[in-house]
């Protein structure tokens, strides 16, 4: 069952990702209802494979593959339920690949980490605030990436392709710094929660998170706050959100992948 729902999920991603790359392409290709309609009932399957394959006897199987698909997930459903709302049409594609990619990832690579989050109540509060902090920077990143290549085609000459496709640059932005502001926000208490209800933030196994999700809180703080007092906007925004979510992604996958795939 769990083979079946994985395959589904990547399978409808996919599908997903190319009807809406189809419709950028083609003035009269599919629409962009069944591009949605088909990556939700794609992200249904995604997470009844995810509940199989975490919650296991006896413990969580938080191995990276699991929790990088678990992120995705996260970052599929909050793109598909503001898809109306806001302006993401040319992000969606991307997630649906990367979706499906991660399913894929954590059903056929052979990896797994036990834990038993279900013993520290506060772990789970420090866990939760974590990925959501993570998946909101990561949504923010995605809209840098947007900012910059909107950019990019409004300095072009008679751009035609994806330039009628494209929201405008002032929107994308004020939603970028509303990303960046909650994903800090959410970073910050994520932390505090670690040092409230872990016991050593700095022992071994926790150090390095600590130490890089706090240069990323640092470089996510300066860039708002130079925004706000300076006005930075442009290439300074994007070069920062890309410098913070790798630190994070360091934070949050550098040692999983380290013990799990090397060791």
């Amino acid at each position: 069952m769990n083979t079946l729902f994985a395959i589904s999920a990547a399978l409808l991603y996919a599908l997903a990702a190319a009807v809406l790359i189809g419709k950028f392409v083609h003035q009269d290709g599919p629409n962009k209802r069944l591009g949605l309609s088909l990556a939700s009932v794609g992200a249904i399957a995604h997470i009844a494979f995810l509940i199989n394959v975490i919650i296991v006897a006896p413990g969580q199987d938080m191995s990276v593959t699991n929790v990088l698909s678990l992120v995705s997930w996260i970052i599929t459903v909050s793109m598909l339920v503001f898809a109306r709302a806001i302006p993401n049409l040319i992000l969606l594609p991307v997630v649906f690949g990367f979706a499906s990619l991660t399913v894929l990832a954590s059903k056929f690579i052979p990896v797994s980490y036990i834990m038993h989050i279900e013993l520290q109540p506060g772990l789970v509060i420090h866990i939760s605030l974590s990925l959501f902090a993570y998946c909101t920077l990561v949504i923010a990143f995605l809209y840098a990436l947007q900012m910059s290549y909107i950019t990019y085609r409004l300095k072009q000459k008679g751009a035609a392709l994806l330039h009628s496709s494209l929201p405008p640059l002032m929107l994308v932005e004020n939603i970028l710094f509303k990303l960046l502001l909650a994903g800090t926000s959410l970073l910050t208490v994520s932390l505090i929660s670690g040092f409230v209800f872990l016991d050593d933030m700095f022992n071994k196994t926790y150090a390095h998170k600590t130490v890089l999700s706090g240069a990323a809180l640092v470089v996510f703080l300066i860039l708002l706050i130079g925004q706000k007092v300076r006005g930075w906007r442009g290439r300074q925004v994007i070069v920062m959100t890309v410098v913070g979510v790798s630190l994070l992604s360091l934070a949050y996958f550098g040692s999983k992948l380290v013990r799990e795939f090397l060791l």
